[in-house]
């Protein structure tokens, strides 16, 4: 067997096995490419209007004030913009986001409940195969699994969809989608054509999701950067990576929330957007995301922790002090969805995505022509009474 024919087994081998995963991996993908703005433009109509000549925004504890009672359950987060317009976001750990007016305080209502649902059951799918919460490991251990078969795939795939011999018309062949075929011609030239357009945009997307499934190529990402990976147990998540805090219970968010907000804000003047996350049990510092950007840049982004008996800030991390490993970690969050890019980027992102899906369709279709070929010239040996050789399978 050539290296040749050894690569191609191996190429047919990854992708029958996990294809299923990546097609999920991809669909998923696609949809979940502009989730900010999607959720931005169902709760479009929830909006503030400064009031003229009338008082500032109020204060951060009066807009928690008047929320009302979730259950036992307190808020876990607030946001505020600096877009005037823009009504404050009170979060209830993953599972409601509730709006306020950002001037009166009064409750708006829940922040597009259906369609955050509709996100978080595909994020779910997209992670671990909305596997339940007791079997969430082994989902992450498949999808995992199945991203490395398809870095496999995609290191392979050029190498077999690019002509042995160089020409114009058989580069054109592999470049360009012909008009015409149908069947297994067709299904080998958008494998080829896709292949060969996606597979720089699809191996970002992969690699980085490989760096966020393990352990091993998390810490490869510090080590080639020349800094030490954080202890096992302790690595930082990439910005906008944050687990989401749980729902608080039996708790009530504490008071005077107002000097560390104003600390914050003075921190970072040019800021667009600060997010304030409360412990339920009210102990520790206060934490605060602040941002600079539209919420798809790391190096715009920094965390502040303010001490809230003192106001004295305990700890203030911009993008400028991490070390090199964790600015590339941070990085990788956000080129995984394309957000890094921007509108393009998230663009370019969902477009590749559909381009995987469609290289699994074609992919596992020309397997399984290639499948049913086999078993009909097997059949014509054996009925033959064993001249294999009039049947060669090519």
């Amino acid at each position: 067997m050539t290296l040749r024919k050894a690569l191609f087994w191996t190429h047919l081998a990854a992708g029958v096995t996990a294809g299923i995963v990546i097609l999920i991996l991809s669909v998923t993908g696609v949809l979940l490419a502009f989730e900010r703005q999607v959720i931005a433009w169902v709760d479009r109509g929830a909006r503030s209007a400064p009031p003229a000549g009338g008082p500032g925004r109020p204060s951060i504890d009066a807009i928690l004030a008047s929320i009302p009672a979730r259950g036992d359950a307190s808020p876990s987060a607030i946001t505020l913009r600096s877009d005037p317009y823009s009504p404050a976001e009170v979060s209830f750990g993953r599972d409601q986001v509730l709006l306020a007016d950002a001037y009166t305080g009064k409750p708006l209502g829940e922040s597009a409940p259906c369609t955050r649902r509709f996100f978080r059951a595909t994020e779910d799918l997209h992670r671990w195969l909305g596997a339940g919460v007791a079997h969430r490991a082994a989902g992450r251990a498949v999808t995992g699994a199945c991203n490395l078969a398809f870095l496999v795939l995609l290191i392979s795939g050029p190498i077999l969809w690019l002509p042995r011999r160089w020409s114009w018309p058989a580069l054109r062949s592999v470049l360009a989608f012909r008009r015409g075929l149908s069947g297994r011609a067709r299904d080998f030239n958008w494998h080829n054509v896709l292949g060969i357009w996606c597979v720089a945009p699809l191996l970002v997307i992969v690699l980085s999701g490989v760096v966020m499934s393990y352990p091993w190529a998390n810490n490869f990402v510090y080590r080639i950067t020349g800094t030490e990976p954080p202890a096992q147990g302790n690595t930082p998540r990439a910005e906008g990576e944050a687990r989401a805090p749980g729902r608080a219970r039996g708790h009530r968010p504490r008071a005077a929330f107002d000097p560390l907000w104003e600390k914050a804000e003075q921190q970072v003047p040019g800021w667009k957007s600060i997010t304030m996350r409360i412990s339920p049990s009210g102990r520790g510092p206060v934490n605060f995301t602040i941002d600079r950007g539209d919420g798809g840049r790391p190096d715009l982004r920094a965390q502040l922790a303010v001490n809230a008996q003192t106001g004295e800030v305990v700890r203030w991390e911009p993008f400028s002090s991490y070390n090199s490993g964790r600015r590339v970690r941070s990085w990788l969050r956000f080129l995984h969805t394309g957000e890094a890019g921007g509108l393009i980027g998230q663009t370019i992102a969902a477009v590749v995505s559909a381009g995987a899906a469609v290289l699994v369709w074609t992919g596992l279709s020309l397997s399984l022509r290639r499948l049913l070929r086999w078993r009909t010239r097997a059949k014509q040996v054996a009925v033959t009474g064993g001249q294999e050789h009039a049947f060669t399978v090519r």
